[in-house]
């Protein structure tokens, strides 16, 4: 856990930052009332300390030819060695599985997928993911709609 003492500026600059990523360094000084040198240096300070992890673009997954969201619960097969590393080795390489997280509970894993159509998810589930030697169990789940897809999290202003 990061422990850097953060004032009403730095939270300004990562708010800015969550709300648009592309504000240059005069319009984000602008913005939280600093002069760009001040600026540059905080947001400096803030990338080094781990606060901001990267800068991107968030596409359109659906006007970008993938239909289907999916989550699939992974269960694995504990009695193959190394199991958890083969299997987050394996998934490192799946393109189109978007996030993985470790999980307690039933699940030892939940993924978050797209796929282009139920054909390519249904290819991917059965030979790509429940392929893999430690996977022994799979559930899926569909997105019907999606209802929030926040990008940011609530900082204190």
């Amino acid at each position: 856990m990061n422990h850097m003492e953060l004032d009403s500026y730095d939270w300004r600059i990562l708010n800015a930052l969550q709300q648009n990523a592309r504000l240059s360094n005069v319009a984000l000084s602008e913005q939280v009332n600093l002069s760009p040198s001040q600026c540059s240096r905080r947001l400096q300070r803030l990338e080094q300390n781990n606060l901001v992890e990267a800068y991107f673009t968030r596409l359109n997954a659906t006007e970008l030819g993938f239909q289907i969201t999916a989550f699939i619960n992974v269960i694995l097969d504990k009695s193959t060695n190394n199991a958890n590393i083969q299997f987050q080795q394996a998934i490192e390489g799946m393109p189109t599985v978007l996030e993985c997280y470790s999980v307690s509970g039933e699940a030892d894993y939940w993924l978050r997928i797209i796929s282009e159509d139920l054909a390519s998810l249904s290819l991917f589930l059965n030979e790509s993911l429940s392929a893999l030697p430690s996977v022994r169990d799979l559930t899926s789940t569909l997105v019907l709609n999606r209802i929030k897809n926040a990008p940011s999290i609530p900082l204190p202003l």
